[in-house]
């Protein structure tokens, strides 16, 4: 395979088989996704850590939470907008740098408001750096593996999670002020930053569509060049061209391509989707430490069956990898939505170590596997020029929800304890699930159509 294959440069990249440089792409953005997903999953640790040692309450526990979401939900909104603009992979890397020394520091927090503050910029990287990696990746897939590969990239985020279980059992009940040995351990993403910036290429596709063709062509001839590690090159196909439209140059025309004729309904469709999800999983996996706690679980027997119930998210990627390609985007995404409504549920009802378990696990397995399929539907939904605007707009929306479900889970709890929490959260997973038949069907279509 040569630089000198036919075609147009998207039909070029939808033919190839899965190379090393594919496998780098994935694997780079990959490891960001999971540092990304151990800082997230730490302040669930710190937080029943933090009860307990600065004696907070769980509404000052909830600012905890809510401030890492408000500055995701302005990451996520601003970061697709800058990726459009600027590049995928020069956000990805800044958006790694800010939350790694944000992290950093919030291990030398003094008192609660600098821990808050901190928080917040720790959500400006965090938010926008999982729309962008993921609409980077999409663009170097091929057509016939790109929902695989974006599941595969999202099941990072149970490595980074079990990473983050471990260090919550292993660090943060060895010494009084075990948690900022957790948190400072979260900013090694700053170090990472240099190795995407420098080791990884830009996405053609954006290179192109901002008239970088030299640049575009030489990222395409390495990827025809590069030796495949599965699949083999498909046969020339017809070109696949986006539909012409006038370039998205300012922030308030690609706003409005958002709710343009031909995209408001998916763009409905996937914002309520994002909403439910964020609120449902941020909701539920925030607070089980400090749920089980409140339940008369020790911390370390909390943080263990936290761990446990962790462990399930890889089954639920690997099912969810395979089912995308041959069920489609809306129908795997819609059972794993219902089959984490089910989990909650009993979830919530569970009264024994074996239930609580179970149950856990099953929602871990659903709800992370709706997770990936999530992530794979999101950037096929939007041409080039929207694509991570469309992609981080659609997260930013999501994040609303999650600043909103940290305070609503104690409220919810003194009405009615725990299964009323859960019950609360599986009615969100169902009106998700009924949310994903708006969006559009896009199994084995390229990224052009």
């Amino acid at each position: 395979m040569t630089a000198t294959s036919t075609g147009t440069l998207t039909a070029r990249l939808d033919r190839l088989p899965f190379t090393r440089t594919h496998l780098r792409v994935l694997t780079g953005s990959g490891t960001g996704w999971a540092l990304d997903a151990m800082d997230v999953g730490l302040i669930s640790f710190v937080i029943a850590a933090l009860v307990d040692q600065w004696q907070l309450s769980t509404t000052q526990t909830s600012w905890i939470a809510s401030a890492g979401f408000a500055g995701m939900a302005v990451g996520a909104t601003v970061g697709g907008l800058l990726a459009d603009r600027i590049g995928r992979r020069s956000v990805f890397a800044l958006t790694l740098l800010v939350y790694g020394i944000a992290t950093g520091a919030s291990a030398l927090a003094g008192g609660l408001v600098a821990l808050i503050a901190l928080r917040f910029v720790v959500g400006l990287g965090l938010g926008a750096e999982l729309p962008v990696a993921s609409t980077y990746v999409s663009e170097f897939a091929p057509a016939r593996m790109r929902g695989r590969t974006i599941v595969v990239l999202e099941a990072f985020w149970a490595v980074g999670w079990t990473a983050s279980a471990l260090i919550g059992y292993l660090v943060i009940p060895t010494a009084a002020e075990g948690w900022r040995w957790a948190l400072a351990i979260g900013a090694i993403p700053a170090v990472y930053a240099l190795v995407v910036r420098w080791g990884l290429p830009e996405s053609p596709r954006w290179l192109a569509s901002r008239g970088r063709t030299a640049d575009a062509e030489r990222v395409v001839a390495g990827l025809e060049s590069s030796p495949a590690v599965f699949g083999r090159l498909a046969p020339a196909a017809v070109d696949a061209v986006e539909a012409p439209a006038a370039p998205a140059t300012t922030v308030a025309m690609r706003l409005r391509g958002l709710w343009a004729p031909g995209m408001r309904r998916r763009t409905a469709a996937l914002w309520a989707v994002w909403f439910c999800v964020n609120f449902s999983y941020y909701g539920a996996f925030i607070w089980i430490p400090t749920l089980l706690v409140s339940q008369g679980f020790g911390l370390v027997r909390s943080f263990e069956f936290t761990l446990i119930i962790t462990l399930a998210q890889v089954p639920g990627y690997a099912v969810a990898a395979w089912l995308i390609e041959v069920w489609g985007r809306r129908a795997t995404l819609s059972v794993f939505l219902a089959g984490s409504a089910v989990a909650a549920i009993v979830f919530g009802q569970a009264t024994t170590v074996p239930m609580i378990l179970g149950a856990g696990m099953a929602l871990s397995f659903f709800n992370l596997g709706a997770w990936g399929a999530l992530y794979a539907v999101t950037p096929e939904t939007y041409p080039t020029s929207l694509r991570a605007t469309g992609a981080g707009w659609a997260a930013g929306i999501g994040r609303i929800a999650s600043i909103l479900a940290p305070p609503a889970v104690p409220a919810l709890q003194a009405m009615g304890g725990v299964p009323v929490v859960f019950i609360v959260l599986s009615a969100f997973f169902a009106v998700a699930a009924a949310a994903t038949w708006g969006l559009a069907e896009s199994r084995g279509r390229s990224l052009a159509e």
